[in-house]
């Protein structure tokens, strides 16, 4: 373990796997692969949405910063683990440290609460649709991000700020692949029972408050779609919301597990599975889960597609 008389380290050792050396070749792979399918993805949809009038609708909005958080999201961290586990020197500067620290937790706060604000809209479409386009206003569409982004950088800044106040002893090892905010609690020395108890109520608000929402919204649907009589009309609304369905199962699921516990209890190789899991194949998988089930994003993209090689 390497010391430092400074307050602070001048760079981080991230062990990473160090303990299982032969996960990083096929995990340097994986991330070569997924990385650029995850950036293409998203910016895919992101133009889409944007060029083709029929996706003009606050589902699709709400679907384009999703994109965009998903962009920041994964390259927060993607080329720094790429760079480490290409190389023998497996570090990063204070100062990259505290950047990605600051942005991977306002990415994945900022998340949380888009993916509650998504299934609001769906709850009023199917729940509501006579009153849909009044209700899911422009304006208020508008509102819900402003508030949602200025929410998830305020608690985020607060508690990676909190968590960067803590002691490190000297210590500038971290047994991760990332700066996290549970990992460095765990690292740091003296009392960290207030910052634990900190990073579990920013948890209740950002992951706990917006599930139950989440929940709720779902409850409600589920209500109204058994209420359809055609099985055609319960086809079509189900097919709206399992997209959703999925992606918050898969970015919900590892951050829950994560960050709804104390970090003094987090196993060693957990943080590293679970930062994988909902930073680097949620994002991958969320543009072609979106895609590959709804047919008016199918639809715009060939048609955007077939454009681009006409033009040529």
């Amino acid at each position: 373990m390497s010391l430092s008389n400074e307050s602070h380290p001048e760079e981080f050792i991230l062990l990473g796997f160090a303990n299982h050396p032969w996960l990083e070749l096929p995990l340097f792979i994986i991330l070569l692969i997924t990385y650029p399918m995850a950036m293409m993805g998203n910016i895919a949809i992101i133009v889409v949405s944007k060029v083709d009038p029929r996706l003009h609708s606050p589902m699709y909005f709400f679907l384009t910063n999703l994109s965009f958080l998903d962009m920041c999201y994964t390259t927060s961290i993607v080329p720094q683990m790429l760079y480490n586990l290409e190389s023998s020197k497996k570090t990063i500067t204070y100062t990259g440290c505290i950047i990605q620290l600051y942005v991977f937790h306002i990415m994945g706060g900022t998340e949380c609460l888009l993916l509650a604000i998504m299934s609001f809209d769906r709850y009023v479409a199917i729940c509501r649709p006579l009153h849909y386009t009044l209700i899911m206003n422009q304006r208020l569409c508008i509102l819900l991000v402003s508030i949602m982004w200025l929410t998830g950088v305020i608690f985020a800044f607060s508690e990676a700020t909190l968590t960067l106040q803590l002691p490190l002893c000297g210590i500038n090892t971290l047994d991760h692949l990332l700066c996290e905010i549970p990992v460095l609690i765990k690292t740091a020395c003296g009392e960290k029972e207030a910052n634990e108890l900190a990073l579990s109520v920013v948890c209740i608000f950002i992951l706990a408050v917006p599930l139950c929402l989440i929940l709720a919204s779902y409850a409600s649907i589920g209500r109204a779609v058994l209420k359809i009589k055609s099985s055609e009309g319960r086809k079509k609304a189900f097919g709206t919301c399992s997209s959703h369905l999925i992606v918050v199962s898969l970015f919900y699921g590892p951050a829950i597990s994560m960050y709804l516990q104390p970090p003094s209890s987090i196993t060693r190789d957990q943080p590293k599975f679970m930062a994988l899991f909902y930073a680097v194949m949620t994002p991958t998988l969320n543009p072609f889960i979106y895609t590959l089930r709804n047919k008016d994003v199918k639809g715009a993209l060939g048609k955007l597609l077939k454009s681009i090689f006409n033009f040529r």
